[in-house]
């Protein structure tokens, strides 16, 4: 007697992979990763790739030109970069040596009862309320400035993966848009006899 032979399953065919797996590569994304890493490990990093890429791009010949305003832009971001982080830290440094300097001259005249030392530099504030008013105005600037200090850094951050970003981003040529007067068929839209209406047509050519 003949054994019954299993039905045979096709697999289905992967229709998709063709379309998905095309190979492209988004040299723009890759660019502005390599460049936000770099400013978040150091301040600056980023800005300074992103002009390694212009003047790449000069040596290669794949842009006209030496982009000497483009290079100058970009290593003008870094330096203000820098400068605005130099005078946030020295600014830091001095609100915090002052408050401390006011904090201690209040926790001193607690300890002594109220007497004033006059060898102290801040001898001639003679009422505590003026130290305590000093020294938290230098706590609230210290405290500013360090949020300013985050505010730059992360400022520094986006700004060179925006700029790694843009240099890849590229609008075609002979993309254009035309727009025309135009009438829309009241008629064929509402089924009654009401006269066409003005319009305005918006062609995109790519």
């Amino acid at each position: 007697m003949a054994k019954a032979q299993d039905p045979v399953i096709k697999k289905p065919v992967d229709t998709v992979k063709d379309f998905v797996d095309t190979g492209y590569v988004n040299q723009g994304k890759i660019a502005a990763h390599k460049a936000a890493m770099r400013s978040l490990i150091f301040p600056g990093l980023g800005q300074l790739y992103n002009y390694g890429l212009v003047v790449d791009d000069v040596k290669s010949g794949r842009v006209q030109g030496k982009k000497v305003l483009q290079k100058a832009y970009i290593l003008g971001k870094t330096a203000a970069i820098y400068g605005g982080g130099t005078i946030l830290v020295l600014s830091y440094i001095e609100n915090r040596k002052n408050y401390k300097l006011f904090l201690t001259e209040l926790q001193n005249r607690q300890a002594s009862g109220g007497v004033i030392d006059p060898n102290s530099s801040l001898s001639q504030y003679t009422n505590t309320s003026a130290l305590t008013v000093a020294k938290n105005i230098y706590k609230r600037n210290s405290q500013v400035v360090l949020i300013s200090l985050g505010g730059l850094y992360g400022l520094n951050v986006l700004d060179a993966y925006v700029t790694a970003r843009l240099k890849y981003f590229n609008i075609d040529e002979n993309l254009s848009v035309k727009v025309s007067p135009s009438f829309i068929n009241s008629n064929t839209m509402y089924g009654q006899i009401i006269p066409a209406a003005p319009a305005l047509k918006l062609t995109l050519k790519l």
